[in-house]
């Protein structure tokens, strides 16, 4: 499946600052990809790519190959680049994967947040409870992201930070907001939230808050998986 990539303007690309020419890449084509502008299985046509961003082929192959670790791309010899197809077992493994790492990241940060972040995570989860009565899907996905965002970025480990992050971009490829599958489970994720929020502000023990975070993270699967595969035994969906 082939298509033609938009034009960009020139001045978008020279605004990049410090940012090398294969980043620059990289974050252009995976915005498209997150924005599914570029929908599974369109094929990438990297001489176009360069050309509209007006580099050489040599840093957006280097993109492709990020991408392409990342999962969000894949190269086929005779065929070339394009953007991955979605695999229902894909969505499962990047569920179970940000379950674990973003738990341990969460607990990681939580002796790290000040009382002005927790009053910024409660302010965003008020915010996710306020458009329950006229729900967006997409729109509550990225209340959602920011919510644990606030928690899990001033974790210690910055690696672990990385793979969390690369983790939720899969996700926004994978399926554009599970909450279009199940609806109702946004009303019990905004009720763990303020748990989860009320564990780290009493400074609760750091593997119940790991705990309680991967199983929120899950209990999402959980709903995701009855709704689409109901014939199905659920097993455990974190490790």
């Amino acid at each position: 499946m082939e298509g033609e990539v938009p034009t960009v303007a020139p001045e978008s690309v020279k605004s990049s600052g410090t940012q090398s020419k294969s980043q620059v890449a990289y974050h252009w084509l995976k915005d498209r990809i997150a924005r599914q502008e570029y929908t599974p299985g369109y094929r990438l046509v990297l001489s176009a790519i360069a050309k509209d961003l007006d580099m050489s082929v040599v840093p957006v192959r280097e993109a492709i190959r990020q991408l392409e670790a990342e999962g969000l791309i894949t190269f086929e010899r005779n065929v070339g680049a394009q953007v991955s197809m979605v695999d229902d077992s894909q969505y499962r493994h990047s569920m179970q994967a940000l379950s674990v790492l973003e738990g341990a990241a969460t607990a990681l940060a939580a002796g790290r947040l000040s009382e002005d972040d927790l009053r910024r995570a409660r302010a965003v989860n008020e915010r996710m409870i306020e458009s329950l009565d006229d729900f967006d899907p997409s729109a509550f996905t990225a209340l959602n992201h920011e919510f644990h965002a606030i928690l899990f970025t001033r974790c210690v480990n910055p690696r672990i930070v990385t793979l969390v992050e690369a983790e939720w971009s899969r996700l926004g490829h994978l399926r554009s907001s599970t909450f279009s599958f199940v609806p109702g489970r946004a009303h019990e994720s905004v009720r763990e939230h303020e748990n989860i929020v009320r564990l780290i502000e009493i400074g609760a023990p750091l593997t119940e808050i790991e705990q309680v975070a991967r199983r929120h993270r899950a209990a999402t699967l959980d709903a995701y998986l009855a709704h689409e595969h109901p014939d199905e035994p659920l097993g455990p969906t974190a490790l």
